[in-house]
């Protein structure tokens, strides 16, 4: 294959996957919407049941659990923050490096200098790997 023709091809993939990646992120980003809200609505009706229980004298030991598993429900979504954070980072990198790709290989345009998207600065946003409960860093 012709190197032009293979450099093109790379480009072409690259921004495939940028775009994939992007529409990755909208769905993640209208799920944990969908998420944050049910729950928050959860966990509001759950703490009106725990006072009318303790109002009334009642034994709540059951809500007390929903409640906890509720609060970890919510604890777990912080990470669909750190995924929307990691996944524009991988974004920005590749369209960075497609960019870069084009401008190598295709030069400038009659219209002058070829634009290359910034490059993230640090090599990654998101340092956590599990969801251990305790080891959230909020940012």
């Amino acid at each position: 294959m012709q190197p032009l023709l293979a450099a093109a091809e790379l480009q072409d993939h690259l921004m495939t996957v940028t775009n994939d990646l992007e529409r990755l992120q909208r769905l993640l980003d209208d799920a944990g919407e969908a998420l944050s809200g049910h729950f928050y609505s959860a966990s509001s009706q759950l703490n009106q049941l725990l006072r009318e229980a303790a109002e009334a004298g009642l034994k709540s030991d059951g809500l007390q659990q929903i409640m906890a598993d509720v609060a970890g429900a919510i604890t777990a979504l912080q990470f669909q923050d750190m995924a929307t954070q990691l996944i524009a980072h991988t974004s920005q990198r590749l369209r960075n490096c497609s960019d870069q790709l084009a401008r190598d290989t295709f030069g400038d345009d009659e219209d002058g200098l070829a634009v290359v998207e910034i490059a993230p600065l640090r090599p990654n946003p998101v340092t956590q790997d599990e969801m251990d409960a305790g080891s959230i860093e909020l940012f």
